[in-house]
């Protein structure tokens, strides 16, 4: 019998609060614009900056007054320091920046002022939190005839791929960057484009010519196929190829002209939105896109100021009536679900990951937070934001675990019920506080070598070479150019990846993963079948077949020496009856929502004395004092059968 107990988050605080640990970084903007500096970003006074963040969907980007002053200050007690504002353009959700409510027929592309307000609040709020801004163009605006767009009955999201090309559906995306970037927030008393709050934009998401985007899946219609044409004959003319337009596309999707055209065709759109935002004074850096699959596109990302990208482990069954999952872990598999993110990297740019997930309901989903947070500053990233926090400001109503709305999907798609959605599940955000300060802390240090992958032909890359090694060597792109970085060795077939810093470490046959540096020391996966697990100076002996147990100090002073330490101890994560049959689901369940409790027995070596343990509720209370020995300068003690948490603080009495 599984031992599960109630532990739910609420929509308007946490349990623990760390914001006291980066208190000098309020309020946001305070060291000025954003820069890109090298493969980082960095203040215009100098101050460097990791992200670790989250995205807001949908409604979720404009609540009212009084639950934005209590959702920023949530975010910053859990470390939160970057809002990805995602799907603000989508017609689905309500409201949206065009419109507040569902019933009146709006005039299309001009923002709301009621939806605007509070978006502005909400930005005000999140500043003075310190935490940053991460403003999106082109997401799931549907563009109309009666604003000029040809054919708009038949355009997708965002127009895919046509957005990318037609003249038309660029000028009209330049008119909404005119509107949002002079637009001005009578909170911070700045226009979006003078306010350093926000730090980071693209100019489209999930949007390409070569995989999610592809001319030949999109039904190519006119007037857009006669565009299309037009201008890859005027390429190839330029070029001084004898080929004509119409015979390439038919031919062949992996026709190497063809190909370099797209290529060419993204840069020059690129080129045309970021010379427009750049006259608007937009002074921060600009991306273009965050899809690079396949990889063939990715040469035309370089052209913009940094590198963007998405990372999923999740295999995308969850339909509208039959709902089904995968509970395969990340430490059972060899290939890192990071690993293609590695190839994505450039030499001379920042990456950031905005949407990274391995969402509800597989059960060995926790393992994801610090797996990721760790490979991420290993690699010297710039950070991530998960996707998604919700998609509904209306949080107060979501009491379970996968379902934020009434209706079994949003917008036609049914993982927007709440598959994404993260905010109140202690399997996920139970763990941010520790990689909030992994990522911005920097807990876990840079490789010590970097490598370099040096093939201009992002089609013939041989992935496999980063599928385990990225947990082994920090490694970038150079695209040919040469750059005199040794190249990245092959993989080594081993069961195991050990990073070259000796901090990180992952067996894919015993299932088993390790962080282990001076501030923060987790162990995730199967802790029970591998017996002791040695840290250095930490020792877990784990009960529970699944578990993540990580432990911070909350001080500058290592774990060791720290009298203030956090300790989060969490696995399987659930709603009350909720039942399953393999992979598939057969009841959501209903509220609370059960934490299994983790059995372990924990030996800290410290130098302090008379360290009490002290369990933490849901509600931020003192629930008891665990028994503890201190002798021969080590704390030992047992968790998960007295006073049953998920939350610990280690704490000098």
């Amino acid at each position: 019998m599984k031992n599960y107990f109630p532990y739910p988050f609420f929509s308007d605080d946490v349990p623990i609060d760390i914001s006291f640990v980066f208190e000098n970084e309020k309020p946001a903007g305070k060291h000025g614009f954003l820069k890109v500096d090298g493969r980082s970003f960095r203040f215009e006074d100098g101050t460097a900056v990791k992200f670790w963040g989250t995205n807001f969907n949908g409604a979720g980007c404009f609540p009212e007054r009084d639950y934005a002053e209590k959702l920023s200050k949530r975010l910053a007690k859990l470390g939160i320091n970057l809002v990805r504002f995602h799907q603000l353009d989508a017609e689905w959700h309500t409201p949206n920046i065009f419109s507040f409510t569902k019933g009146k027929r709006v005039t299309h592309g001009h923002l709301d002022s009621e939806s605007m307000d509070r978006l502005d609040y909400l930005i005000y709020c999140l500043k003075k939190e310190g935490i940053y801004v991460y403003l999106d163009m082109l997401t799931y605006r549907k563009f109309r005839s009666d604003e000029g767009a040809e054919a708009a009955h038949i355009l997708k999201d965002s127009a895919k791929p046509y957005s990318i090309f037609s003249r038309r559906l660029i000028e009209l995306q330049k008119e909404f960057c005119s509107e949002i970037w002079r637009h001005y927030n009578p909170y911070t008393q700045h226009k979006y484009c003078d306010d350093p709050v926000i730090v980071l934009t693209e100019i489209t998401n999930e949007c390409d010519l070569f995989g999610n985007g592809d001319l030949r899946e999109s039904g190519f219609a006119e007037p857009y196929k006669s565009e299309f044409h037009c201008y890859f004959n005027e390429w190839l003319k330029e070029k001084g190829i004898d080929r004509r337009a119409e015979d390439i596309f038919e031919m062949d999707a992996e026709d190497r002209d063809l190909l370099a055209f797209n290529g060419a065709l993204q840069e020059r759109y690129y080129a045309q939105m970021t010379a427009h935002m750049r006259s608007l004074g937009v002074k921060i850096p600009i991306a273009g896109t965050n899809w690079n699959v396949p990889p063939a596109g990715y040469p035309s990302q370089v052209c913009c100021d940094f590198i963007d990208t998405h990372a999923y482990f999740y295999d995308w069954r969850w339909g509208d009536l039959e709902k089904r999952c995968t509970n395969k872990g990340i430490t059972e598999e060899k290939n890192s679900y990071l690993g293609t993110c590695g190839y994505l990297t450039h030499k001379d740019k920042p990456t950031y990951i905005s949407e990274w997930d391995m969402p509800w309901p597989n059960e060995r989903r926790a393992e994801s937070v610090l797996y990721s947070a760790a490979l991420g500053a290993f690699q010297g990233w710039s950070g991530f934001a998960i996707h998604t926090y919700s998609y509904s400001a209306k949080l107060d109503k979501m009491k379970i675990l996968g379902e934020e709305v009434t209706a079994p999907k949003i917008g036609g798609v049914p993982y927007r019920q709440g598959v994404f959605c993260a905010w109140n599940d202690p399997a996920k955000f139970g763990l941010f506080y520790h990689a909030a300060l992994i990522t911005r802390r920097g807990d876990v240090s840079e490789g010590k070598i970097t490598y370099g992958i040096d093939s201009p032909d992002p089609t013939a890359w041989d992935r496999s070479a980063a599928a385990t090694n990225i947990e082994r060597y920090k490694f970038v792109t150079s695209l040919g150019m040469k750059d005199g970085l040794p190249a990245l060795p092959a993989d080594t077939g081993e069961s195991f990846a050990a990073s070259d810093t000796g901090e990180l470490f992952r067996d894919f046959q015993k299932n088993i993963g390790i962080i282990d540096t001076a501030r923060t020391k987790c162990a995730y996966g199967s802790l029970c079948k591998n017996g002791e697990i040695l840290l250095k100076g930490v020792k877990i002996k784990c009960e529970t077949d699944y578990a993540v147990i990580a432990m911070s100090s909350l001080t500058d002073a290592p774990i060791t020496a720290s009298d203030n330490i956090l300790l989060t101890t969490v696995g399987r994560a659930e709603n009350t009856d909720a039942k399953f049959s393999g992979e598939l689901m057969l009841d959501i369940g209903k509220p609370p929502v059960l934490v299994e409790s983790i059995e372990a027995e924990i030996e800290i070596k410290t130098e302090q004395a008379d360290m009490n343990v002290w369990a933490v509720s849901a509600e931020g209370y003192y629930i008891g004092k665990l028994p503890s020995e201190h002798t021969g300068g080590k704390l030992c003690f047992k968790l998960g059968k007295e006073s049953r948490s998920m939350y610990y603080l280690i704490v000098r009495s």
